[in-house]
């Protein structure tokens, strides 16, 4: 089955660290780009970071550029997104995505995770 999983959201305080996972079946991770959209209660849904782990070129909204990291582990098959320094604005549901065109910025999403709450308290 071709899914994406989003794991390791949760409960962290201000100035906190969280690391998210995005582990992919059903396909080869080097062929697509694999980014990170999030929601905010009563926000649209805005692109964080993408990466792709064909070749290893990232982006970063102006938001997190400083605080937010993206890697992959190909053979893991699973990208990550390091939360440095969580501000209470950052809390939203993450979305793993992935674009077969390999564009980053996330140009097409292909396929959407279910999501994972990271909730961060003043």
């Amino acid at each position: 089955e071709v899914q994406l999983v989003e794991s390791g959201g949760g409960l962290v305080q201000a100035g906190g660290s969280l690391r998210l996972s995005c582990a992919a079946s059903g396909f080869t991770l080097d062929d697509y780009a694999i980014g990170w959209f999030r929601q905010a209660p009563g926000k649209e849904r805005e692109g964080v970071s993408c990466i792709s782990p064909r070749d290893g070129r990232t982006d970063y909204a102006d938001s997190v550029k400083g605080r937010f990291t993206i890697s992959s582990d190909n053979t893991k098959k699973t990208v990550y997104l390091q939360l440095n320094r969580l501000k209470p604005e950052d809390t939203a549901v993450y979305y793993c995505v992935s674009d077969v065109t390999n564009a980053c910025p996330i140009g097409y999403v292909e396929l959407w995770g279910r999501g994972t709450l990271v909730t961060v308290s003043s």
